[in-house]
């Protein structure tokens, strides 16, 4: 969930043309181009605005109150791109029936367009966004298919909490054997919202195995039915799908993601507690309606945080929490943290490094751009290491392991890190 602070909006919103400015005329990195996600086009899915329509709406009994979806243009990809991401569909297609990818030489399928979609509790709190294809079968033109474009992240604290993490579990374990497909990497979501974060990780990282928990069953409705969000993944109890098998579509659009995406409707503590898995990287991403981070999975006491410490690798398990800054703004300056803040990255601390005697570690935050929210880092490892030694390793580590990404991963981790206590 992203937050941007009433009381502060005017002293943001007047910046915008700077910051637009900024981005075109200080960035020579090709790959920024090529990021659809960037805050360049926040405008588009960030401002109400008449052209915006409602996709999806519902009342939750899970403490979100009215969640819905609201629809608007993206103006990424253009039309005149739509082709290639056709013929890509239209060779898949023919693969799952064993044919020769040239079997059908055009047609099949037809892009309608590409749309940002946003997840609203209560009409207010922008809990996510993510970027949507809507495709049709020719056979079937009645029939409209919606697909989330994994390789965009349209929220920069998004992009702060993965540049972050994965840094941080690549100081201290071969990660990238994992971007490679070469190795497993266990990774456990506790909030789901449009599942933009899981599914961009499964994409981008072949070796992820992706466990999702979400405790509204609307929510998970919302990014199924209206976020383009890879229904396969649905979980019943017991380890069982709650669809047998993926549809002929879904095959096309997801074969090799969905299989390792396992989303589960349930309370984060009961699931944490019941799990016999051990995680290399948790992230938890988890405000309710009322834009509050639940007590029990952050309080010092908490059985989630005391059963959190044994699921997380004891060498290099990573723990990334997005937390909203708790004190206002003052002008344009970066987000202090308050008193909640400083709480919660303590009890986090002390729940997956101090507790164990055995376990060595850092945690540090890192703020995100442009909007009020703080990535917290708790990173098992870093052994022998000082904090002038771990803080050169990060900005060293982020620039190879983001090296393959739309978005530079440095960008990120240098907008000043600050260890906790």
């Amino acid at each position: 969930m992203m937050i941007w602070k009433k009381s502060s909006r005017l002293n943001l919103a007047s910046s915008t043309q700077n910051i637009r400015r900024w981005f075109t005329t200080t960035s020579s990195n090709p790959r920024r181009m090529l990021d659809e996600g960037d805050w360049l086009y926040s405008s588009e899915w960030w401002d109400d605005n008449d052209t915006s329509n409602t996709v999806f709406r519902s009342v939750s009994d899970k403490g979100n109150g009215v969640v819905s979806v609201v629809a608007s243009h993206s103006s990424r990809p253009s039309q005149s791109e739509w082709h290639q991401t056709e013929d890509v569909l239209r060779q898949r297609y023919a693969e799952l029936h064993g044919l020769h990818p040239n079997t059908f030489k055009t047609g099949l399928f037809r892009i309608l367009g590409y749309q940002w979609r946003t997840l609203r509790f209560n009409d207010d709190t922008r809990q996510s966004t993510a970027k949507v294809m809507a495709v049709y079968h020719e056979s079937d033109p009645g029939s409209i298919f919606l697909m989330q474009q994994p390789r965009c992240l349209a929220a920069p604290y998004l992009k702060s909490m993965i540049s972050a993490g994965l840094t941080s579990l690549s100081c201290n374990s071969d990660m990238l054997s994992s971007v490679y497909g070469k190795t497993r990497m266990k990774v456990l979501c506790i909030g789901h919202g449009g599942g933009s974060l899981p599914l961009f990780l499964a994409r981008k990282v072949p070796g992820a195995i992706i466990d999702i928990v979400e405790i509204d069953p609307v929510v998970i409705a919302a990014s199924t039915q209206a976020m383009g969000f890879p229904p396969y993944s649905i979980m019943k109890k017991h380890g069982v799908r709650s669809h047998p098998k993926p549809t002929l579509m879904d095959q096309v659009f997801w074969t090799g993601i969905h299989e390792r995406l396992f989303l589960h409707e349930s309370d984060a503590q009961q699931f944490i507690t019941e799990s016999t898995s051990i995680y290399d990287m948790v992230f938890v991403d988890a405000y309710d309606g009322d834009d509050v981070f639940p007590r029990q999975l952050w309080d010092p006491d908490s059985v989630f945080l005391k059963a959190l410490g044994d699921r997380v690798h004891p060498d290099h398990g990573t723990v990334v929490v997005n937390l909203h800054s708790d004190t206002d703004i003052e002008g344009e300056s970066l987000l202090p943290m308050g008193k909640y803040v400083s709480q919660v990255c303590k009890a986090y601390k002390k729940a997956l490094l101090d507790e164990f005697e055995s376990v060595s570690g850092f945690a540090f935050t890192v703020p995100a751009p442009w909007v009020c929210n703080t990535s917290l880092v708790v990173s098992r490892g870093f052994r022998n290491g000082t904090r002038d030694t771990v803080k050169r390793a990060l900005l060293s580590e982020s620039v190879k392991v983001g090296d393959n990404l739309p978005f530079s991963f440095l960008q990120y981790i240098s907008r000043g890190l600050t260890f906790v206590d």
